[in-house]
């Protein structure tokens, strides 16, 4: 029997966009018996509003499930509610929602982190058991760690992105949100596994238990982790943490990773081109809210767009359309597909040698409401996520303690469907601490 669910730290933190009737749970049977799931808000719920905390669509109801909703049904989760955003995923800091910012649950004049930001703190808050979340450039890592929980961006096709709402498709992959890193191992169990409705899933199912024995484990720490840019406390704590990784028997070396100058410019450029083309669907015709026909086609469509997109996206479609433009798609596009390939080069040269990258999921500890306000400043702050998204490997953030009463988070990288050693690093420091 699923537990009964209390929203009123809903209402103080605005996790959820859509919340459901527990009254029409249906027991099933399986290892997620009874336990509640938020969904966020880009991943197709048959029957439930689907919104991207858009306003673009507002209203739609899709009439299908995604392929881990499927299998969370198959597991006998309860899916408690739609949860919110950043509009189609593109921020930090879930302020660009159509519905309103969600807060932190450790300091509410603060933000839970972006995208994913409303499974992050229906967990934090302990509303939810467990949240999916979908991880663009470090949209479920960033809100983990700013709300003190554990999420794991998998292997890119480790997980099946059919009815993920698509923002950038070469980078995005939902995951696992959790209080616990078996939490997050259990419901990536349910998840993982081929689709044949996605040609980039692979049939490589997650069946783990994770160990925290990690004695022998080689763990590279990156210079470029700590440098211009990390507050020197949160690298700190992160380097206490390690401490810890290497008390349990691991051996630490260090490394450099020179791509990542160009890693940011090489994400944003590419995300932004591929948003460009993935949003020209949403026209008024077939999603959300109808365009009126009184004038031409070309100027209602703009004038619906623009009148429904939020700024951030808007700028992102614009940007992302010049870099595809004729005369500028092999200056900015072509050059960030190399930029791309750089980095992935530079992830495999250092799995020559170690098991495991591990430093800072993010900079600093969340940001002020507010204090983002500046688009590139908010950009900056993905540096040390977007990497794992551009080599497409797995990559879990797991809580290491605080700074000024703030979580930090420790995260850990991995080679290519090793997703289960990435668990197994996070699990040794979790029960190590414990």
């Amino acid at each position: 029997m699923v537990k009964e669910y209390f929203f009123e730290e809903a209402d103080r933190t605005n996790a959820f966009i859509t919340r459901l009737d527990l009254a029409m749970y249906e027991e099933t049977g399986g290892p997620l018996e009874g336990r509640g799931i938020a969904v966020k808000d880009n991943i197709s719920t048959a029957g439930i509003p689907t919104t991207c905390a858009s306003r673009i669509l507002a209203g739609y109801v899709p009439p299908y499930d995604a392929h881990v909703v499927t299998r969370l049904r198959e597991a006998g989760a309860a899916i408690v509610g739609k949860t919110n955003m950043d509009e189609f995923g593109m921020g930090t800091t879930t302020e660009n929602s159509a519905y309103g910012p969600t807060t932190n649950p450790h300091d509410a004049s603060r933000v839970p982190g972006g995208s994913s930001g409303g499974s992050a703190a229906a967990v934090g808050a302990g509303m939810v058991d467990m949240a999916l979340g979908s991880d663009t450039g470090g949209s479920i890592r960033c809100p983990a760690a700013f709300c003190g929980i554990v999420g794991l961006k998998p292997t890119y096709g480790r997980v099946s992105r059919y009815g993920l709402i698509a923002f950038s498709n070469s980078l995005e992959q939902i995951g696992p949100l959790g209080k616990t890193v078996t939490d997050v191992n259990t419901l990536m169990s349910a998840i993982a596994g081929p689709d044949p409705r996605d040609t980039t899933a692979y049939d490589r199912p997650y069946t783990h238990t994770p160990s925290g024995d990690i004695a022998g484990m080689k763990i590279a720490v990156p210079d470029e982790f700590f440098g211009e840019g990390v507050d020197p406390a949160v690298a700190e704590s992160v380097r206490t943490a390690i401490g810890r990784l290497e008390d349990a028997g691991a051996e630490t070396l260090t490394c450099s990773i020179p791509s990542m100058a160009y890693a940011l410019a090489a994400y944003y450029v590419t995300c932004m081109s591929e948003a460009s083309s993935n949003l020209s669907r949403f026209d008024g015709v077939r999603f959300g809210p109808s365009v009126e026909t009184k004038r031409s086609w070309h100027d209602e469509f703009r004038d619906h767009r623009g009148a429904l997109f939020g700024k951030e996206v808007q700028s992102r479609i614009m940007l992302g359309t010049f870099a595809l433009s004729a005369g500028y798609y092999g200056k900015y596009y072509a050059k960030a597909q190399v930029a791309r390939e750089n980095v992935r080069r530079d992830f495999l040269r250092i799995f020559k040698d170690a098991d495991i990258i591990a430093g800072p999921t993010m900079p600093q500890i969340a940001f002020k409401l507010g204090e983002k306000s500046d688009p590139l400043s908010m950009y900056l702050a993905d540096i040390l996520t977007v990497p794992a998204n551009l080599a497409g490997v797995p990559a879990i953030s797991v809580p290491c303690g605080t700074v000024d009463k703030m979580p930090v988070g420790l995260q850990l990288i991995g080679r290519h469907f090793e997703d289960e050693r990435v668990v197994d690093a996070a699990f040794a420091y979790e029960t190590g601490v414990a």
